[in-house]
This record gives structure tokens, C-alpha cells and sequence, in this order.
């Protein structure tokens, strides 16, 4: 007999409501928490314009690496750690730095022609492929031991509600960017919606079903194939909302701060919810996918809690001999360190549900960002960190390579889920296989 229907069965015994369902693989004591395998989790972080190279990378390789003035804030998880230098971006084509390494960071492939116009490029148009964190949240829901009710999260902070090739950098194919939720109130919103929203929104989806219907048989071939594509996603949708709880969720909603408006000086506030949020949602098993992306390529947050009134990206563009923008800059990237140390220490403090171990064990955490040196967009270099055990890579390293692509580096992610692909992206730049020395 399925598990999934001795557990329905289990629910009607007890003349329990069918909210509980999903938190009773959670319990040991029920014996339900070993029918399922472990819970591995994937997690992207992003943020902009390269970094100071001579603070960020270690001087010393392998297990006694040194800790440059970035990396500081995570110290105390080095033993959680793999710096990886020398891990380039290797995509040509259309599009700038910026653009062919926001789109292509998560992708590893070129981009469309197009008609957004970068620097002193060629104008592009969205990636050409899926990203890794949508493959793998389709290897995932393929799997009923592994299907979730999100299947993915796309956290923002601040990012730009404009839609073009440096605010995108996950992908559902080709063609197909995924926007960031930054509004930690509307991610609650998804996260926790009301009953009334979801009949509400179930009614809507009934008209628009229909009147898809109506418009198939009046529209070309092409545009057919558009139209069912659309169809499907609001079945998906249906199918979504018809199969969660009609009652209370069944665990604690988690309160977060309220007021914070979406505004440049409030990004420490919205990062610490967003974060907060991120780990509430691994905790009721959500989603085993999710990105956060500050701002977007070509960022140009101001960072005045640090004391720095100018933007980022325009701070980039000095030259290595400015003192003062080198000092700024190292302070904005080691607060972007002290977020990921604040999401690594809030998963590494909370218990796997139903597992040994924390949420971190579990988690694997990629930080990159779509340049390696901001002032001279190169795509080398490319400010790798990995934290958390959820690939069981040989952690508490620093690694220097030779300028291999980093699509290596895709494909060792990619494997460590159990997903044995030869290639991501091109496949130009695939042939050496997955990355040495991570395992």
C-alpha cells in the first residue's frame, strides 16, 4: 500500500483533518519521519557588481585557508565553508558582462538577441535555458517523495520592478525569466494566503479558463501553443489551491515585523524578514528550492546604515587606487557576507523536522554574483562561496582553480542532488565534467 494513502488512513482513524497530513512525516514517534528520504535543500544567493578581489580571496588554499576581511562575518562556520577561486563565467555572445552574468550565472548559456541595450555591447533579450535551481525544482516535483506545495521560492530584496536581463537571473526555460518576490508581505501572503483569497481566486481561474477555451478556436496554430501552455498553468494553479487545507494550516505561522516599506534604507529590515521567511518555509517543508537576490545586476543600492551615501555600482567603477571606494566597497560586500551568515546560523540553530542534524546539514547554499571585479566587468574570477552540507561536499576548504568554466561547478551541483546530467548549458564548456575536489 502507498504510504501517502496508510497515511490518509492514519488521519481518518484518528478523525484528524487532512491539514495534518503534511507534518506528520515529521513525527518520529508515529513512525512516518524514515518514509521518506532525506530532505535536501538548494539554495542560491545573489548580490551585484563583483567584489574587492585582494578581501575576499584567501591567500592560503585547502583546509587552513585564511579568512580575508569579507568572508569575516563567516568565520564562525568555516568548517561549513568552500571558497572557490577561479571559476569563470565563460559565455560569450550578445549582451554585456552584466547582463551575460546575471542571466547566465544559474543558466550557462548564451542569451537571445534582443533589444536591451547594455554598455558598449551588443543589445540581448532573456537566456536561452532553464537556470539549475528550476531544473532542479523540476527534478523534485517529478518525484512524489520529493514534490513540495511551492516547488521553488524566488526571494528579492529590493529588486527593481522593471523586467529586463539584469534583474533575471532564474530561468523556467527559454524565454522565460522568474521574477523575485522582494515584498516579504506579499511572500507571506503566498506563503500563508487566507481561505476567502483562495475561493476568490478559484472563481477567477474558472472565468479564465473558459475564456481560453473560447479563444483557441479563433487563434492561429502558434498562438494555440501559447494559449495551451497558459492553460496548463492555470490548472496547475487549480490543482494548487483545491489541494490545500480548507482550515488552519496546522503549525505555527510565523509573525514578521510590520510597516517596513519596500525603500532603499529599509534593505537590512527586508532581508532579515525575507531570510526569516526563507527558513519558515524549509521548516513546513514548502519548497526545497529558493533563490534571494539583492537588488539586481548593476545594483545600485545605498548603503547608509554602513555610512556610504553613494550607490554600489557606481562605487564599482573606481579604479583599484581609490582608497575611499575600495573601503566602501569592502564594507557593502562583508554585509552581504553578514546576510548569509545570518541565514546560515538561522538554519544551522533550527532541527531538521523529523531527521537528525539541522536545516544547514541539509541545505546546500551557493553565493556567486555576476562579476568577479566590478571595474573591469570581467566574468573570471567569478566570488564563489558555498556553505551548508546538503551536496556533502568536503567543506572547511578554499580551492584554486585554473580558469575552468562554470558550468563544472553546475554540473557538480547538479550531481550531488542525484541529478546525473553530462551537460548544463553549453555543452562547450561541459567536456572536463564536474568540479575536482569538492568531494
Amino acid at each position: 500500500m502507498p504510504r501517502s494513502t496508510s497515511r490518509r488512513r492514519f488521519l481518518k482513524t484518528l478523525g484528524l483533518n487532512a491539514a495534518a497530513l503534511p507534518f506528520l512525516t515529521n513525527l518520529p514517534s508515529l513512525g512516518f519521519a524514515g518514509s521518506t528520504s532525506r530532505k535536501k535543500r538548494f539554495v542560491v544567493m545573489f548580490s551585484p557588481n563583483g567584489t574587492v578581489q585582494k578581501q575576499f580571496w584567501p591567500d592560503r588554499q585547502g583546509p587552513d585557508f585564511d579568512i580575508k576581511p569579507i568572508l569575516k562575518p563567516l568565520e564562525p562556520y568555516r568548517d561549513q565553508m568552500l571558497v572557490l577561486d577561479g571559476v569563470c563565467d565563460k559565455v560569450k555572445g550578445d549582451g554585456d558582462s552584466h547582463m551575460r552574468g546575471m542571466a547566465c550565472l544559474l543558466t550557462g548559456i548564451e542569451l537571445f538577441p534582443g533589444n536591451i541595450q547594455g554598455g558598449s555591447h551588443t543589445p540581448a533579450g532573456w537566456s536561452t535555458g532553464i537556470s539549475l535551481d528550476q531544473e532542479l525544482k523540476n527534478v523534485f516535483q517529478a518525484n512524489p517523495e520529493t514534490k513540495t506545495r511551492f516547488g521553488s521560492l524566488e526571494f528579492g530584496v529590493m529588486v527593481p520592478d522593471r523586467a529586463d536581463t539584469w534583474t533575471r537571473m532564474s530561468y523556467a526555460g527559454a524565454n522565460k525569466p522568474v521574477a523575485p518576490i522582494d515584498n516579504p508581505y506579499e511572500m507571506f501572503e503566498k506563503l500563508y494566503g487566507q481561505v476567502q483569497d483562495r475561493e476568490s481566486l478559484t472563481s477567477i481561474l474558472d472565468d479564465v479558463q473558459s475564456d481560453l477555451k473560447k479563444l483557441r478556436s479563433v487563434v492561429s496554430a502558434e498562438d494555440r501553443h501559447l494559449l495551451d501552455e497558459q492553460a496548463t498553468f492555470v490548472r496547475e494553479m487549480e490543482l494548487q489551491l483545491k489541494s490545500e487545507p480548507e482550515t488552519e494550516t496546522g503549525h505555527a505561522i510565523p509573525e514578521i515585523e510590520q510597516g517596513v516599506r519596500e525603500d532603499n534604507d529599509n534593505i537590512p529590515q527586508i532581508s532579515k524578514m525575507q531570510i526569516d521567511l526563507m527558513v519558515n518555509s524549509f521548516v513546513s517543508d514548502f519548497s526545497r528550492v529558493a533563490t534571494l537576490q539583492y537588488t539586481n545586476s548593476v545594483g545600485q543600492a545605498r548603503m547608509r546604515w554602513l555610512g556610504i551615501e553613494e550607490g554600489q555600482h557606481s562605487l564599482s567603477h573606481e579604479g583599484d587606487d581609490n582608497k575611499d571606494a575600495q573601503e566602501k566597497l569592502t564594507k557593502i560586500n562583508t554585509w552581504y557576507a553578514e546576510q548569509l551568515a545570518y541565514l546560515v546560523k538561522r538554519l544551522s540553530e533550527t532541527p531538521e523536522p523529523g531527521g537528525p542534524g539541522s536545516l544547514l546539514d541539509n541545505t546546500q547554499i551557493v553565493w556567486g554574483n555576476e562579476l568577479g571585479k566590478g571595474n573591469s566587468h570581467t566574468l573570471d574570477n567569478i566570488p564563489f562561496v558555498l556553505m551548508g552540507g546538503g551536496s556533502d561536499f568536503k567543506t572547511g576548504q578554499a580551492i584554486k582553480f585554473n580558469r575552468v568554466p562554470h558550468h563544472r561547478l553546475l554540473l557538480s551541483l547538479a550531481h550531488s542532488f542525484g541529478h546525473d546530467v553530462k551537460t548544463f548549458g553549453n555543452p562547450g564548456f561541459c567536456g572536463d565534467g564536474p568540479l575536482t575536489g569538492l568531494t
